[in-house]
């Protein structure tokens, strides 16, 4: 059997945890809002028509944030025509994702689901058509209590206590051409427009924090520049910016998805040393946080690339015009229309969401935000009926209630293989990654509660392996538990029907002498070892 090893110590501290890394992230395409979220013909409908099931379930998980309403959508969204009656609300056109929007789901609807699926709001203001007015009008209706037109007119839509939403993102991937109104021929534009519209947003309330944009994708040829050029404008204003992230695999190259780990250390590194420099620069004291508020790992097959581009292609590639297009509006109640994919590798599917959520945790001290792209469905499957645990609720669930403290480096010592260079599109081509770990690793030391949890991920596919955890710097701590969750094959799945098929069970035969943990990892498993202080030295 392979062997891998393991040490914990509590001087390994990197940073504090943000109760808010581990959110999910909202936009209305595919089936999350239409049907999911929001189906007046569903039998747990309410008053609003949203699904009962769906947000009691997203409560339990205990999700801490979720940011909304988009996304592409965003851009060209006007939240002022989806206040109000419903029958009175304008209907527009999203050229975002064509689709007819009647907004039935409004500005009111979309914060107060989050508030009944127990999720603090991460607010998106339109910065791609909106102006610097209607971002201000919208805190200035979102939270100010009461006496002026904006608020009043809360109070008059049935709201009489403010939303006091904290947290604000000052528009969505401006940067990108595929973005209505794009800045991205432009960066210090945009860097001046985040600036001011920050500034302007905390003179409505000064309680609130903004997040500003920078490259929503490595893959592109003004990346980093363009970050360095607009945040230089606004670092001192705003509070966080946003970085987005997609990594794919092809089917045909499995182990590919849990070594996107590595893109995402990358890309995160490059901006935390990018803030640095302009700290530097700009003569400041302040240190700038970071928020990863949108991001994936999953499967996508190969289509046609042209090879070489790596995001050094034309924008116009980004908005083809097609005269066949047409826009389509979605009956929540027709599910033929929307987009619902079934989990290819449902268990490998989880585990690349949680070794990019392990990503996180191991750079806990700068990134304090975090909201899946797959989030919700993540930990809540849906279809036009039910709901149901995915075999990825039960890790993103864990680290949501475990992940809490302080963050510790783990070093691991492995083995490790390499990833060829792949190309999934013009955009997302990779050329390959080496040394990936086989064994990855992040670690939560909970010292109020006398708690230590330990996520561990073993990325080999074809082997088991035993994992030797050297814990003796944690004198007078006891292992509690160590669970496992694991596939017995590549289309095992849980649905509606069968839920049960991927779950954690409890790993009886786990020894722990003498400070040392001695476990089993099963092939492609995810595993989660708990500690806590021993009473009287047991």
């Amino acid at each position: 059997m392979k062997k891998a090893r393991m040490t914990l110590h509590p001087e390994y501290r990197i940073g504090d945890i943000s109760p808010r890394l581990f959110g999910a992230f909202l936009e209305p395409i595919g089936s999350m809002v239409n049907g999911s979220m929001y189906n007046p013909k569903h039998p747990s409908a309410d008053s609003q028509g949203m699904r009962a099931d769906f947000y009691r379930a997203l409560a339990e998980t205990g999700l801490p944030c979720v940011r909304l309403p988009g996304g592409n959508f965003v851009s060209g969204w006007q939240w002022k025509d989806s206040i109000g009656p419903r029958d009175a609300r304008k209907v527009h056109l999203d050229p975002a994702w064509f689709q007819v929007i009647p907004n039935d789901v409004g500005h009111d609807e979309y914060l107060q689901w989050a508030e009944k699926a127990g999720a603090e709001a991460v607010y998106t203001v339109n910065l791609g058509t909106g102006t610097i007015q209607d971002a201000m009008d919208c805190v200035e209706y979102t939270n100010f209590a009461g006496g002026t037109w904006w608020s009043d007119l809360r109070r008059k839509n049935g709201r009489e206590q403010p939303y006091n939403v904290k947290t604000w993102c000052l528009g969505n991937e401006m940067d990108g051409p595929w973005q209505i109104a794009s800045w991205e021929r432009d960066p210090r534009g945009y860097g001046v427009r985040a600036h001011e519209t920050s500034k302007a947003m905390k003179w409505i309330d000064p309680r609130i924090e903004t997040i500003a944009c920078v490259s929503s994708s490595p893959f592109l040829n003004h990346y980093p520049d363009w970050d360095l050029q607009a945040l230089e404008q606004c670092y001192d204003s705003v509070d966080y910016i946003s970085l987005h992230h997609y990594h794919s695999a092809p089917p045909d190259l499995p182990g590919a998805l849990l070594a996107g780990y590595r893109a995402f250390e990358d890309y995160i590194r490059t901006e935390i040393a990018l803030c640095d420099y302009l700290r530097a620069k700009l003569r400041t004291r302040k240190t700038m946080m970071l928020a990863l508020d949108e991001y994936g790992s999953m499967f996508r097959p190969r289509g046609e690339t042209r090879l070489g581009l790596g995001g050094r292609q034309n924008a116009e590639m980004f908005f083809q015009f097609d005269p066949r297009r047409t826009y389509v509006r979605h009956d929540p109640d027709d599910w033929s229309t929307l987009r619902n994919p079934p989990m290819d590798n449902e268990m490998l599917a989880a585990l690349g969401t949680a070794s990019t959520m392990m990503v996180m945790l191991r750079h806990a001290d700068r990134v304090k935000i975090g909201c899946a792209t797959g989030g919700l469905n993540c930990l809540c499957r849906t279809d036009r009926e039910h709901a149901w645990k995915g075999a990825a609720h039960y890790p993103f669930t864990q680290m949501i209630r475990w992940a809490r403290g302080t963050s510790l480096f783990c070093p691991v010592e492995c083995e490790r293989y390499d990833v060829p260079g792949y190309a999934i599109d013009d955009m997302n081509q990779y050329g390959g990654f080496s040394d990936v770990d086989t064994i990855q690793a992040a670690a939560a030391l909970d010292e109020e509660n006398g708690v230590m949890t330990v996520f561990v991920i073993n990325a080999d596919l074809e082997d088991a392996q035993q994992l030797t955890l050297d814990a003796r710097g944690f004198e007078g701590w006891a292992l509690r538990a160590h669970i496992e969750m694991h596939a017995g094959s590549a289309d095992a799945a849980n649905t509606w029907d069968h839920p049960d098929t991927i779950v954690p069970r409890d790993v009886p035969d786990t020894r722990f002498d003498s400070g040392i943990v001695t476990a089993r990892l099963e092939k492609a498993s995810w595993n989660v070892f708990r500690f806590s202080r021993a009473k009287d030295g047991r």
